[in-house]
């Protein structure tokens, strides 16, 4: 079942709710690339789920009677290994790579989303989805451009990132046939916290003073980016937030540029029109035929 069209007022608030999306997870990237320059990446993790974690806590007495059940609590914890390992190469990467690149590369997760939902849920790949699916494999060899430029292992480890971001989005939407999105949320910081403190104490680095203010960025935005998705989502159709969504690209090589010179390669920029623009073929041609199915189940 399709969701009706909304009316204006809430197509506005979807509308800013995805540029609250937006701006943090542009503000998450600005605060792992300063907490790199004196913090290991697993410290940036741990002191992400610290943060989140006072953010929760405000909100564990309404979800511990839903968490006290322990519903699929293996599964939360293979999803958030699983996502743990892919924010520490995401992390990484950000430290590693420009920004625009970065972003041009985990941008290739609705692909993975694709296989994996396909291998783990027995959804199809529709023809839109495999042209989607070629279309970025062929945008990730053109950044890449392997045989004509030395390629940076960074790359690869970005691209393991998107892959993991992808596994653990289908897990999510396993969990949620069981788990409310805050119960899911909560097992997240509960469970990645002592990951990250466990693996940050093998090469702890001196905090400073300076620290702190990118550490609370990279705290909050964390945690706003997933939420502030999920509310424009819960609004708008997929089709009109994701292409909002795609606005990422060029505000962050905007400010790539402004803060740390870096450039776009117009390798690049083509590699990352061709991600895009296939993506969202195959998200726009996915809602319609959505919406004729349901049209189909009425009549």
């Amino acid at each position: 079942m399709t969701k009706s069209a909304p009316a204006a007022d809430g197509v506005a608030a979807g509308v800013m709710w995805m540029c609250g999306s937006l701006a943090s997870f542009i503000g998450m990237a600005i605060a792992s690339r300063e907490l790199s320059a004196n913090l290991s990446t697993f410290q940036i993790l741990f002191f992400r789920s610290l943060v989140g974690l006072v953010v929760i806590a405000a909100l564990l007495p309404r979800l511990w009677p839903e968490m006290r059940l322990h519903r699929n609590l293996g599964l939360n914890f293979l999803r958030n290994c699983i996502h743990f390992g892919a924010q520490y190469c995401w992390t990484l990467g950000v430290a590693m790579l420009p920004l625009a690149e970065v972003f041009a590369l985990e941008f290739t997760m609705p692909v993975w989303v694709a296989i994996f939902a396909f291998l783990i849920l027995g959804e199809r790949i529709t023809p839109p989805k495999l042209i989607a699916i070629g279309a970025s494999f062929l945008g990730v060899l053109v950044i890449l451009r392997p045989g004509v430029e030395v390629l940076d292992p960074a790359s690869f480890v970005v691209l393991i990132a998107a892959a993991g971001y992808g596994m653990s989005a289908v897990l999510v939407k396993l969990l949620t046939r069981s788990n409310s999105a805050g119960v899911i949320l909560a097992w997240m910081i509960l469970m990645q916290l002592p990951m990250g403190m466990a693996l940050a104490l093998t090469d702890w680095r001196p905090v400073v003073t300076g620290n702190l203010p990118w550490i609370l960025l990279a705290g909050l935005t964390g945690l706003s980016a997933h939420y502030t998705m999920a509310r424009a989502l819960k609004i708008l159709d997929a089709s009109v937030a994701i292409p909002i969504d795609f606005l990422r690209m060029p505000l962050i090589a905007l400010i790539g540029y402004l803060l740390y010179g870096e450039t776009v390669s117009a390798w690049l920029a083509l590699g990352v029109a061709m991600i895009l623009t296939s993506n969202h073929y195959a998200l726009r041609a996915e809602s319609r035929r959505a919406r004729r199915a349901a049209s189909d189940a009425r009549t």
